[in-house]
């Protein structure tokens, strides 16, 4: 077995343009370039052209038709980094079926929670049936064991179908797909994107935000079942006709140095990550042998999906400098699901581009100032970029005035890119999307030279004595000042108490001994005091206990949740 070439011989090049995935698909499938998938070992276990991807999801539409799916309806299908997962998304789309991707177990702290997570998304989809691979069937059948499904198993099971049963157009207005939201501030809402919604947005990433050219190879570990795996690393290579390598997202997990290995075996160009990503291959490089390693033609390695660390970027180029990458190489970008997937991209060649602010201006008087004289608490952000062709992003105050550069405020967005609504949720809708199209992000940033900064999440922010406290500050300088800690270790989020309110600040560590534990806090409480003028309350909690997203954020909603529940170990207090 050989991977697909990275360019088509014949076939000429088209940076997109396409009114459907459908018409996309059967352009691609004139060429020789494909998917190809890899263990965590690097061995190919899977290879396919997108002729041959377009053949085999055209034969499993005919067969849905043929068992008597109707278009428009909802399928639910469990979204395994694999072929049949593509095969399957796409039967959907010559269907004119409605997949909606639904996450892995990986993500979640156990079983039952996965089962509810899922069962939840189905019923909010309305699916009338579920598919899944054969080695998450049993937990299938369990999650949908009190729905009325039609149908629930393998797609490539169902029975053969005569050739010639006709496949409906589909239209630029029609249903692509539901990308379920993240979940980090509420559970997960399936998002109705259209066809005409994906295609501006693949258009705008592919030109503006990426310029894809003949050639470029992209690399990917992102799951199927979140917005910048799906988009990103599927549906936007296959309207510029790329090729995708693919790493399933539990093999990284394994092996995170076999996405970078990959880049450098097949030549890759493209390639996206959140920052946690870039954070753990710098970390394996530390005690892992990387001589031979080649990244000097990874010429956009895009950051996005959570808030984009500056210090970890620069650890990463500096640990991967020697082996050819360029930190210019680096794209800031910014968007969700609700815009397709982007909404800005930073300009390419530039690698990141920061904003140093004082942090107690900022917490104050919700002004990103430079600090005077270099002095007193400091923050670095990061540039994201204008807002893509055709699109709009403004920052604006609680009284809906559109504020000036460097003011923070709530981000609002507008384009042919947002999603025509909350699947089945009219009320979330109207709160999150105005009549006139404009989308309440839930984010909190400011605009510098033309670039939107993100300063973060409102629903996280803290209001302390009229400061204006963001929680991955505190988390940030906990997992950096304290040995041993890593991202996605520590959870700041604030409760109501009798005195006001109060900074909770739960740490995952193992650490048994009462002492030890005991020790861990004192020493975080006072790092906290110190660098940023909070007393806090220091929760200990045993290794893997922090809630994440279905796309592996943390969930800080989740976690105070589970505190006020009682959930985590609080260590006794020895001196007490």
């Amino acid at each position: 077995m050989t991977p697909t070439p990275s360019a088509n011989s014949d076939l000429p090049f088209r940076d997109g343009g396409f009114d459907t995935l459908p018409q996309a698909l059967e352009y691609a499938a004139r060429g020789e370039t494909g998917v190809n998938v890899y263990t965590a070992k690097g061995i190919l276990t899977e290879s396919a052209t997108w002729a041959e991807l377009a053949s085999a999801s055209k034969d499993l539409a005919r067969r849905l038709l043929h068992a008597g799916f109707q278009p428009g309806e909802r399928i639910a299908l469990l979204a395994e980094s694999d072929l049949d997962f593509i095969k399957s998304f796409f039967a959907c789309q010559y269907a004119g079926l409605i997949p909606a991707p639904l996450p892995l177990p990986m993500p979640f702290a156990g079983k039952d929670s996965y089962l509810d997570h899922v069962r939840g998304m189905i019923e909010s989809a309305g699916a009338s049936a579920a598919f899944g691979p054969e080695s998450l069937l049993d937990w299938l059948n369990q999650a949908t064991e009190t729905l009325d499904l039609r149908m629930i198993g393998v797609m490539a099971e169902l029975p053969e179908a005569p050739t010639d049963i006709p496949l409906p157009e589909v239209k630029r207005e029609d249903l692509a797909y539901l990308q379920f939201s993240s979940g980090s501030t509420r559970f997960p809402l399936g998002i109705a994107v259209t066809q005409a919604a994906l295609m501006a947005n693949a258009d705008g990433m592919t030109r503006a935000g990426l310029g894809v050219r003949q050639g470029d190879r992209c690399v990917s570990w992102l799951p199927f079942y979140h917005d910048m795996g799906l988009v990103g690393f599927l549906l936007c290579p296959l309207v510029s006709q790329m090729t995708i390598d693919l790493l399933p997202t539990r093999a990284f997990a394994r092996a995170p140095m076999m996405w970078l290995e990959l880049i450098s075996r097949n030549k890759g160009t493209l390639s996206y990550s959140p920052t946690f990503g870039y954070e753990l291959c710098a970390r394996r490089a530390e005690t892992q042998t990387i001589t031979g390693l080649d990244l000097s033609g990874w010429r956009a390695a895009g950051l996005g999906g959570d808030m984009i660390r500056p210090k970890v970027t620069t650890a990463f180029a500096e640990r991967f400098s020697p082996h050819g990458f360029d930190p210019k190489a680096f794209v800031p970008s910014y968007g969700m699901a609700e815009a397709t997937l982007a909404l800005s991209f930073a300009p390419r060649g530039e690698g990141v581009r920061t904003d140093r602010v004082d942090t107690d201006v900022l917490e104050r008087e919700h002004l990103a100032q430079a600090p005077a004289g270099g002095h007193g608490r400091q923050r670095d952000f990061v540039l994201c970029g204008p807002a893509l062709p055709g699109h709009a992003i403004e920052i604006r105050n609680e009284a809906g005035a559109v504020l000036p550069e460097r003011q923070v405020g709530r981000v609002f967005a507008r384009g042919p890119s947002l999603m025509q609504t909350y699947y089945g949720r009219p009320e979330e809708t109207a709160r999150t999307l105005s009549d006139d199209g404009w989308l309440d992000t839930g984010d909190l940033g400011y605009f510098l030279d033309g670039q939107v900064v993100i300063t973060g999440r409102a629903k996280d922010l803290m209001i302390i004595n009229g400061r204006n406290v963001w929680p991955q500050d505190l988390e940030w300088t906990a997992e950096g000042g304290v040995p041993g800690l890593r991202s996605g270790d520590v959870a700041a989020f604030s409760v109501d108490h009798e005195a006001g309110e109060e900074i909770v600040v739960v740490v995952q560590r193992r650490a048994a001994d009462p002492v030890a534990r005991e020790a861990l806090r004192e020493e975080i409480s006072n790092l906290l005091r110190a660098r940023h003028g909070l007393d806090v309350k220091v929760v200990a909690a045993p290794p893997h206990s922090l809630p994440q997203t279905s796309s592996g954020k943390l969930s800080r909603v989740k976690a105070k949740a589970l505190y006020l529940a009682g959930a985590f170990e609080i260590a006794p207090n020895p001196a007490a």
